[in-house]
């Protein structure tokens, strides 16, 4: 539900969020709410909104939704709007509802092994936190120093570690949501077991703020993984590289974090920082296991599978300080392919049979098309981040971009993949997930939305068409 009034002319709804808040929770200045209006997605919509709110717990967000329901006045839920799929993104006349000051650690169980926080605690200080009790959380998004859990449960986000650990709706065992009219579901348990009843709490891991809006979260955790060491091993080609992740995952072993970059990216990590990465390799693996003292043994065996699969070079880190540096340029990826202009990031995820093809694919893409793609990612789970440079001041550009992104979201389909991995459908993809979930699927979506939200005020026009 959106509509072409600017903020102005909601007076009805502002004076009411006021009544029930606060003046001090609610903003309307109009540059405040440009700059809460949008994620980091390169493209999609952003519209203007009427107020933003500044919850400070779940009575906030009780009373706003209550409001907005009365009302009929959309509700857009933020956290960091570190978000890449334009998820966060303001529609005209929509409550911005931020929770970002709903940042408690309410408590970590070291006994039960687990923890009960706001929707604005950001990843790393949760991770943090379970750390000073020998615990951790492993859901580890490439945005974990500012992402928030609540919006790592909205996407369902992933991460380096998923390999091994899984991705975030595998760590919720319980969720505390408000939904429109001001009603509040308790979903999950903190048990370690529980199937009583349709799972809800799966159900909104990675709704997008478009069923309710989390106001509370637990979740589980595991014993501090060991020491992790690393290796690193350079290919010929993708499909050299693919062959060697196949070879991996078909050990015994399981690594803690199993990356790929194509040559592009290489190429962009050398032009940012000279690592010394060899600039004919056609792709780069980095791989480790956090077992501690059998790590070294597991790390040998990665490196030769490798080496059975045509490695052009392969190393082996001996310390914890090693393992660093050799993952220094996986870390660089975002920040130097920034360097080379605007960037649209994709997130298909296929079979890992499938994966060579899919990268090979995104090149072949960007070559007929004028433009700079790459591809690097989760190799071990086949979760991909082909990514489309272009120059945004360019309509041209812009067109071509948006034409490739298009065609890496039907190869993926074609090639038996999904269209977001970890990092949503939000504006971006919603065209596609019709495609994906079937005529059927979609309509079961949609079923399912009214259910929760009759009027549709929360996040429309993200994910349900």
């Amino acid at each position: 539900m959106t509509s072409s009034s600017t903020p102005r002319e909601h007076p009805e709804l502002r004076g009411r969020l006021r009544d029930a808040l606060g003046a001090d929770a609610v903003t309307t200045d109009p540059d405040v709410l440009a700059a809460h209006g949008r994620d980091e997605a390169a493209f999609g919509s952003a519209g203007t909104a009427a107020a933003l709110v500044r919850a400070r717990g779940t009575d906030d967000v009780r009373r706003v939704l209550a409001v907005a329901h009365e009302l009929g006045a959309p509700v857009v839920p933020q956290g960091a709007r570190t978000g890449l799929s334009g998820g966060a993104n303001a529609v005209d006349g929509c409550v911005l509802l931020s929770l970002e000051r709903m940042d408690a650690i309410v408590r970590v169980d070291p006994d039960e092994q687990t923890a009960v926080v706001q929707p604005g605690v950001v990843n790393s200080a949760l991770s943090a936190a379970a750390a000073e009790h020998g615990l951790f959380y492993p859901p580890d998004p490439s945005s974990w120093e500012v992402s928030t859990i609540g919006g790592n449960v909205a996407t369902n986000a992933g991460g380096l570690c998923c390999v091994k650990y899984g991705v975030t709706a595998d760590f919720v065992r319980g969720l505390e949501v408000v939904l429109p009219g001001g009603e509040v579901l308790r979903t999950g348990r903190r048990t370690a077991k529980g199937v009583a009843g349709y799972d809800l709490t799966r159900l909104v891991c990675g709704s997008e703020g478009t069923l309710g809006v989390v106001t509370e979260v637990t979740v589980g955790l595991v014993p501090a993984p060991e020491a992790a060491l690393t290796a690193v091993a350079t290919f010929p080609s993708v499909a050299d590289a693919a062959k060697a992740v196949a070879g991996v995952m078909s050990t015994r072993l399981r690594p803690s974090l199993l990356e790929l970059m194509d040559g592009p990216t290489i190429a962009a990590v050398n032009d940012h920082r000279d690592m010394g990465l060899p600039a004919e390799a056609g792709a780069m693996l980095l791989v480790q296991s956090d077992r501690g003292e059998r790590a070294a043994s597991d790390i040998a065996e990665f490196a030769g599978v490798f080496a059975d699969h045509g490695a052009l070079d392969v190393i082996e880190a001996e310390s914890a300080a090693e393992s660093r540096t050799l993952l220094q340029a996986r870390r660089m990826v975002h920040v130097a392919l920034e360097r080379l202009g605007t960037n649209l990031v994709d997130d298909v995820c296929v079979p890992r049979s499938r994966m060579a093809e899919l990268v090979e694919g995104v090149a072949a893409l960007g070559a007929e098309h004028g433009l700079v793609t790459t591809c690097s990612g989760h190799a071990g789970d086949g979760n991909m981040h082909p990514t489309v440079i272009f120059d945004r001041d360019d309509p041209e550009q812009v067109r071509h971009a948006e034409l490739v992104f298009g065609a890496i979201m039907e190869l993926g389909l074609s090639l038996g993949g999904t269209i977001t991995g970890e990092h949503g459908v939000g504006l971006l993809k919603r065209r596609w997930l019709a495609e994906e979930v079937g005529p059927l699927g979609a309509r079961l979506h949609a079923g399912i939305k009214r259910v929760f939200d009759p009027r549709g005020i929360l996040n429309p026009g993200k994910v349900v068409e």
